[in-house]
């Protein structure tokens, strides 16, 4: 799953807690327009979680659902 960490009505957070009650094994990255201390300090997302911070390149894109679909 690909989402974004700020949106409308639900936080990406939010969405990947429902979305993990039916698929537990669900590997996530998470983009945002928002610096990672400010997401992790803030306690939307945990430390360590993948995270893609815009603007991005498509390589930058490719090579980080890469990591995250090759991880254990």
């Amino acid at each position: 799953l690909f989402t974004d960490v700020v949106m409308p009505e639900m936080s990406g957070r939010e969405l990947v807690d429902k979305v993990r009650t039916s698929h537990p094994s669900l590997k996530v990255l998470y983009t945002t327009g928002y610096t990672r201390n400010a997401i992790v300090h803030n306690g939307t997302l945990d430390f360590g979680t993948e995270l893609l911070t815009k603007p991005y390149t498509i390589d930058e894109l490719a090579e980080k659902v890469r990591k995250v679909l090759d991880r254990e």
